[in-house]
């Protein structure tokens, strides 16, 4: 039997139908018994599909006897009079993970397909074990093959996804051959037109992991957020005998050992008495070791527990207020060129943060990689976590909608046990329109629904207040479904100079607290002159002065992130000299260097973390 759980997430409206298929996520990867896949994997170029379509564009996985030269066969001549026109074995590499664009020359700009090969042997450590296929991520449509059998799709560019392969793997000779496009598209997620580098490509980590025949393939562990002395949660097995199956729980040094036993569907719920927990905050971040065992498998999994909750205008953390000192980050590597992947990537990154005096991030404008968040649980920094709904989006196409619901699902089931994740933000500047605030609605309600210990938010645009250019308001009915109200303003940079800030007052009517998501200016590392002259490092020094003096000034302001931590590369930013490619609003330029106006945050978040 092909033992496998198919997760179909479908959608109809008006005749119209979207699926996204995988196998159904198994949590903490990050801690399994895995097998790397990483390292070079061959590949093909194929901006025309001609390793995906016959000359009719059919696609050769829909037929029932593809050809040879359907590139997922791996196919190799058995005769000399055969006609194959490629070979994965003479082709050059690619590591993974990373993205295709700063690996390639010929690559930078390439949006498209390309094929990734990379063979393997096997061998189970029990006979009658499981084996999933697991990627980290992939951007952005990816099409996953194994010893010339499809094993299904992913869209999403950073969420991860596995498939079963139980079934098709060999001790000898193992090929997996990865088809991934990362064309933009009207109606994804995101859409056509952003603000940073659309990487190509497998670019995060691959593994194999291997489980029992039945096994643990989620759990939710949290404090409860209406009992702050109480754990709670589920666990759901997965496998050939999932009823009545015993899990014991285990938190050793809360002296926590409960044996649960799972429902019909391998399905069990917990409340637990914990009144002496330690709780975790950015001041004291401590992790509990939580242990699961069954009679096949025991995982491990390090855990904080915390309340996070508002109050009028207030953030409470484990019902103290808390102060958002923060900063927003691109998921770009500070060591070397292109997209951020590794453990010491996001090191580097949050190292950064923390000397700048933050006890929050934002993680922007899509997930970043599990590194991120499990070094933020590990040094007590807070998070916002995003969906990639950016812009304006195709907001009638249901397609579309389900397919925001999924990236969003997938990240929430990866995270949810992280304590240092405080918010998911459903969006970024997005218009206030009808069809976008039905598809935001429902985002929020969906994303309240699969996790309710966190809060929600988005960053909205700021407005003029009843015409008045001199005062500003949040006007959007989407307030009303968020927890704590965001908002992004470029006074001083594209409104104005920075002096306009001394003129700006806000009028902020409803009772919730005040995030401001993002501000700052442009800045080219090494670039002095006046403070009046764009991209010098006076002028962005002097905005970041004007801009903190006025948000000093605004009622209910509970915390900043300025946009934005480092340069990062955008197609958009094509002034010679300055930008060559890069948004310049980083406080650090991309080979690491401080500018000026990293310093007057730092000092500024020194006296807001003295005065608290």
């Amino acid at each position: 039997m092909f033992r496998k759980y198919l997760l179909l997430l479908i959608v109809t409206f008006s005749g119209v139908s979207s699926i996204f298929a995988q196998d159904q996520l198994l949590v903490n990867a990050y801690n399994r018994t895995t097998t790397s896949l990483n390292g070079n994997w061959k590949y093909i170029i194929d901006p025309y599909e001609n390793g995906y379509y016959n000359y009719r564009y059919e696609p050769f996985d829909q037929q029932e006897h593809p050809w040879a030269s359907a590139f997922f066969l791996n196919s190799k001549p058995k005769s000399p009079s055969d006609l194959i026109e490629y070979d994965f074995d003479q082709m050059d590499e690619l590591n993974v993970p990373g993205d295709w664009n700063s690996q390639k020359a010929e690559l930078l700009y390439y949006e498209g397909t390309v094929w990734y090969k990379k063979s393997f042997d096997y061998t189970f450590t029990k006979k009658e074990h499981r084996l999933f296929l697991y990627f980290e991520a992939s951007n952005y449509k990816t099409e996953v093959y194994f010893n010339g059998k499809k094993l299904g799709t992913h869209i999403g560019g950073f969420t991860p996804f596995n498939f079963e392969v139980t079934d098709l793997v060999k001790e000898k000779d193992n090929f997996v051959v990865v088809k991934v496009d990362n064309k933009r598209l009207k109606e994804g997620i995101p859409t056509l037109n952003t603000d940073w580098w659309n990487y190509g490509g497998l670019t995060r980590d691959v593994k194999l992991i291997e489980t029992g025949s039945t096994f643990i393939q989620d759990y939710f562990i949290q404090l409860n957020p209406e009992n702050n002395q109480q754990i709670k949660g589920y666990i759901q097995l997965k496998g050939d005998d999932i009823e009545q199956q015993k899990i014991q729980l285990s938190i050793p040094e809360l002296k926590i050992n409960r044996r649960l036993k799972t429902d019909e569907k391998g399905f069990a719920t917990f409340e637990i008495p914990a009144k002496k927990v330690q709780y975790w905050s950015d001041e004291n971040p401590y992790l509990y070791q939580v242990i699961l065992e069954t009679k096949e498998e025991k995982l491990k999994d390090q855990i904080g527990f915390r309340t996070i909750r508002t109050k009028g205008t207030q953030i409470l953390l484990n019902d103290t207020p808390v102060y958002l000192r923060g900063i927003s980050i691109h998921e770009e590597s500070p060591l070397r060129d292109g997209r951020g992947y590794s453990e010491a990537d996001a090191k580097q990154l949050l190292e950064w943060a923390k000397e700048l005096g933050c006890n929050y991030v934002r993680l922007a404008h899509y997930p970043h990689n599990e590194h991120m968040l499990r070094l933020a649980d590990q040094m007590g920094i807070l998070v916002w976590e995003e969906n990639p709904v950016y812009w304006t989006i195709d907001w009638e196409n249901p397609s579309t909608y389900q397919n925001a619901e999924n990236q969003l699902a997938e990240l929430i089931a990866r995270d949810k046990n992280r304590a240092s994740v405080i918010i998911w933000s459903m969006a970024n500047e997005t218009p206030n329109i009808p069809a976008r605030n039905n598809f935001l609605n429902k985002l929020a309600q969906f994303a309240k629904s699969k996790d309710a210990t966190r809060l929600i938010s988005a960053a909205l645009e700021q407005k003029n207040y009843k015409d008045n250019p001199l005062i500003r308001t949040i006007d959007d009915p989407f307030a009303d479904q968020v927890d704590i109200l965001s908002f992004n303003e470029y006074i001083g940079w594209y409104d104005g100079l920075p002096d306009k800030c001394q003129k700006i007052t806000w009028k902020i009517e409803q009772n919730k607290p005040v995030l401001i998501s993002e501000f700052g200016a442009g800045a080219k590392k090494g670039l002095y002159g006046d403070k009046n002259t764009r991209w010098t490092e006076e002028f962005q020094e002097d905005l970041y002065v004007q801009t903190l003096k006025m948000i000093d000034g605004i009622a209910k302001i509970q915390g900043i992130s300025p946009w934005i931590l480092v340069d990062f590369k955008s197609p958009r930013r094509v002034l010679p000299v300055i930008q060559d490619g890069w948004n310049r609003k980083g406080l650090i330029s991309n080979d690491g260097q401080k500018k000026k106006a990293f310093y007057i945050l730092q000092d500024y978040f020194k006296k807001k973390a003295n005065s608290e």
